[in-house]
């Protein structure tokens, strides 16, 4: 095979029959777990101050009855409750007052005979034969005795020995995880080390020449490697203990060695990248190398992920994840959590789920299962509103930012807008933020909402463009849109698409242009509008053009004028979706020119031609206009110190 043929996937399976493959070639007897280690056991005794995060070996029963005596709830008087039959405000019982008084932290001398009161702590042992203690407030001490207004009943007051806890009772169970309730379980019964399951060892390895360790200086063509990061902490909050072997370049021998000194040192082997099986892509062939059983499936008819590898050699876990990162985390979070999770001795885990409505029509592929991640807000009442997050599986944030995913099956082609679909859970809670930010992007917003998460505001924001967060406001699915779009008839911006129930908070204006590289003759010293004439219709001068439904685009399309299909600017088809992606686009030399604010064109040294200033405002539905965090953004955009720092990135306020 030459360099610039790439191999094809042997078997695209569903994504069901890989699990159950994978399943059945993993060892997941306890034994198994650190079973390369010298005098391994499938148990291990910590400390109880080092238990926090592990999973039980085995049942703990008590030695001990909690509490160990009968103990005063309160502070007052253990009496015997017959003595206190009848009692009230109006005919109060007296009983004679002993000289004595218990304690926290003593065995009682005394004993409590009939009609007798002893003054008693709370927490204190109850001393023998009282059976009730009566709360301090009910009662008055007068010339030795004790006024008692109110009854009791036998057994009030008192917490007896063995009633939370009885010597012998299993408190938890096996392959239980240990959170601090658990700890305090084990404390209370007196337990000072406790029996668990060894961790997990997960090593992780990164491949490919494209890698850079974070801290390296950035060089063209190289990204930073995010994947053993966000791996390594995501094997931590499964109670297991990642192996980080750093970085193998795209070198068939060094890679072979990683992967068995891998194998040897740890429980589950996972590397990043090379699995795709174009040139370059050398895990899947080290990991075919393995037998008993080796690779069970490679492709799997799902998106993000199809093309992962999984295998096992010899009961041990071998996975390579896809490279880009949303495609990697979640493939780990499908295949290789369940995994280490029952090799950890830990129940499988349970999604929360649920249901919202779909905000945008979306389009999938028949043939494989698509999991799409999204965020969802609040719409009208306690509707949930679905939005997808939309920025491929080549995005470093979009699992973070994401609240959950909805399924859509092999054989569903669309998904319409204001379809009902069920939603699984990221996370165990639903963070409803306090301010919902839908619509443009703007250097801006990001400072304005900075200062609200300082302050103590949860914000959420979806980059969708200025027409679909207006929309969206409409629809009361936001607290707040950010828009810049220009009415072509009345040349003015915003106010005009303000529709009845949303009101319009001004925000501030920041300067247009086309932005090329320095030095480029056909840009230098001329107008925008003159400079664009001139290119639009050259083959060898590429723009980057704006997402639709931005305001921006609409500016960019009136530039150009009436365009006849099939003899676009080159470049036009290509959408950025943000001014600062316009910005690298043309700093990188992957376009010639494009339209963005001035501020990003002093940040990448780029040429700029001033086109006009636009408005960016905000729209608020009438009824969120109140909110706090919609309150504190007023009051933002009226601090002097906020506009000031507006002013700093070029925004004129």
């Amino acid at each position: 095979m030459s360099k610039h043929e790439q191999a094809q996937f042997l078997e695209v399976i569903d994504r069901d029959e890989a699990e159950r493959r994978f399943t059945a070639a993993i060892d997941f007897s306890p034994a198994a777990v650190g079973k390369d280690l010298i005098a391994a056991a499938s148990v291990e005794s910590v400390p109880l101050s080092k238990a926090l995060g592990r999973v039980l070996a085995a049942d703990v029963a008590s030695p001990v009855d909690v509490p160990s005596f009968d103990r005063s709830n309160f502070d007052g008087f253990a009496v015997r409750a017959a003595d206190t039959f009848g009692a009230s405000e109006t005919e109060p019982r007296r009983l004679q007052l002993l000289d004595a008084a218990i304690a926290t932290g003593m065995v009682p001398e005394c004993e409590v005979a009939a009609s007798m009161a002893v003054p008693i702590a709370t927490g204190a042992m109850v001393p023998r034969g009282a059976d009730a203690v009566i709360m301090i407030e009910h009662t008055e001490v007068v010339n030795g005795e004790v006024v008692v207004r109110k009854a009791v009943a036998t057994g009030s007051g008192i917490a007896f020995a063995g009633t939370d806890i009885a010597r012998g009772q299993t408190v938890l169970y096996g392959s239980q995880l240990l959170t601090s309730r658990e700890t305090g379980v084990l404390a209370a019964i007196g337990v000072s080390e406790v029996s668990v399951r060894p961790r997990v060892r997960v090593a992780i390895v990164s491949t490919g020449d494209e890698i850079l360790a974070p801290g390296e200086a950035m060089r063209p063509g190289l990204v930073y490697d995010s994947n053993a990061q966000i791996l390594a902490d995501a094997v931590r909050e499964l109670g297991a203990e990642p192996q980080v072997l750093g970085i193998v370049q795209d070198d068939l021998e060094k890679l072979r060695r990683f992967l068995r000194a891998a194998l040897e040192t740890a429980d589950v082997v996972v590397l990043s990248g090379g699995t795709s099986k174009g040139h370059g892509d050398l895990c899947y062939r080290v990991v075919a190398e393995e037998t008993n059983p080796g690779i069970v499936a490679h492709g799997v008819a799902l998106k993000p992920g199809k093309p992962i590898c999984l295998a096992a050699h010899h009961g041990k876990p071998v996975v390579i994840l896809p490279g880009f990162p949303t495609s990697a985390i979640f493939t780990f979070h499908e295949f290789v959590a369940p995994a280490i999770r029952r090799l950890g001795g830990m129940p499988a885990e349970e999604r929360a789920t649920v249901t919202a409505r779909l905000a945008v029509k979306v389009n999938s592929q028949i043939g494989r299962t698509e999991y799409l991640l999204v965020g969802l807000v609040h719409g009208e009442g306690s509707e949930l509103v679905a939005y997808p997050m939309g920025k491929g599986s080549g995005s470093v944030t979009t699992f973070s930012h994401a609240d959950g995913f909805i399924t859509i099956g092999r054989q569903e082609e669309i998904v319409e807008s204001g379809s009902e679909v069920v939603v699984q859970r990221l996370g165990r809670d639903l963070v409803v933020a306090d301010l919902v930010v839908i619509g443009s992007h703007c250097i801006g917003l990001d400072y304005l909402l900075g200062r609200l998460q300082a302050a103590g505001f949860a914000t959420k924001f979806f980059a969708v463009g200025s027409t679909a967060g207006l929309a969206a406001a409409q629809r009361g699915e936001c607290d707040l849109a950010g828009i810049h779009l220009l009415d072509e008839n009345t040349g003015e911006y915003n106010r005009p698409f303000v529709g009845e129930g949303l009101e319009l908070v001004a925000g501030y204006a920041r300067q247009q242009g086309v932005v090329f590289r320095r030095g480029d003759a056909r840009f230098e010293d001329r107008s925008a509008a003159g400079a664009i004439a001139a290119v639009k219709g050259a083959r060898d001068c590429v723009m980057v053009n704006r997402n639709r439904g931005s305001g921006t685009r609409i500016l960019i399309d009136q530039l150009l004028g009436p365009l006849v299909a099939g003899e676009e600017p080159a470049g036009y088809a290509v959408q950025a979706s943000n001014h600062s992606a316009v910005a690298a686009a043309v700093a990188q030399g992957r376009a010639d020119w494009g339209v963005t604010i001035s501020h990003l064109a002093e940040k990448y040294e780029l040429g700029f031609l001033p086109l006009r200033d636009e408005q960016f405002d905000f729209v608020v539905p009438q009824s969120r206009a109140g909110r706090p965090a919609v309150v504190a953004l007023r009051e933002l955009l009226a601090d002097e110190e906020t506009r000031a720092a507006l002013r700093e990135l070029g925004l004129r306020i």
